[in-house]
């Protein structure tokens, strides 16, 4: 069943939940107290940060309003949980997975339990990196098939660097035989669905070419040569809440812009 999406704007009664890979919160931290001022998130999860934690800046954060939860690493990958509410049984390691790499940080939220990551690329399909994004993807359902059990209202969100299906593609054609649209990455996402997760972006009638990544080249953006690879999940006694989620278009064409963009659930609270 479809539904037709609620307003964004910002009520009392509503909880907004968010998820932005800002690829380097050095260089997006500007936009993302803009972004934060203006839309109003109750908690946003952050990916490829790109920062160590004792180099975030917590300062800046606090005076917005908000309190961070950072599971960070020098120059690549970082995740981060902003929120104005309070973060418990954080947990920042995948579990079932040795893995150096900060892709992954947990809270509970109230009754919420927030998962936020950040799902490796793979480069290739023959390369060792696929095979270590099929990995890390296999240990999330492992995990997530426990925590579902104890948290009947989980969200799972981030940059899962799958495109779930050819309508999430501008150009499907143009991507086959490429990571982000192989056969084992979206069985994969299949599975975590499988669980007892929803797509919210799919329960609400969307218009075509929406998309929340676009390359920084050949125009890709004013083209609107994207993908949907930004994506919450959540199950189905949270997704029952969901009033709307859509797509944040308007960060991407700032100055200096991440080549993502922010995706925002609204829940009744």
């Amino acid at each position: 069943m479809r539904h037709q999406q609620g307003s964004l704007t910002r009520r009392s009664s509503t909880l907004r939940i968010a998820t932005w890979n800002v690829n380097s919160f050095r260089v997006r931290l500007p936009q993302v107290l803009d972004w934060v001022q203006s839309s109003e998130p109750d908690v946003l999860g952050l990916q490829e940060i790109k920062q160590r934690n004792e180099d975030f800046p917590a300062q800046e954060i606090r005076a917005a309003g908000y309190s961070a939860i950072v599971n960070g690493q020098r120059t690549y990958n970082g995740v981060a949980l902003l929120s104005r509410l309070t973060g418990e049984d954080v947990l920042t390691d995948l579990p079932g997975i040795e893995d150096p790499q900060r892709r992954f940080v947990a809270a509970t939220y109230g009754d919420t339990r927030v998962v936020n990551i950040y799902v490796p690329n793979g480069q290739a399909l023959d390369s060792d990196k696929f095979v270590y994004k099929m990995g890390w993807l296999r240990a999330l359902r492992e995990y997530l098939e426990t925590e579902i059990a104890r948290y009947p209202r989980l969200l799972v969100m981030g940059d899962y660097n799958i495109a779930p299906e050819d309508r999430d593609v501008h150009d499907p054609a143009a991507w086959e035989g490429s990571v982000h649209v192989s056969p084992p990455e979206r069985e994969a996402l299949t599975k975590l669905c499988e669980l007892g997760l929803e797509d919210l972006f799919r329960r609400f009638t969307q218009a075509d070419g929406k998309y929340s990544w676009w390359d920084y080249r050949r125009g890709a953006f004013r083209r609107n040569n994207g993908l949907r690879i930004d994506l919450i999940l959540a199950t189905e006694n949270l997704a029952a809440d969901c009033r709307s989620c859509d797509i944040d278009i308007e960060p991407r064409a700032w100055e200096r812009p991440s080549d993502h963009t922010p995706v925002i659930a609204e829940f009744a609270k």
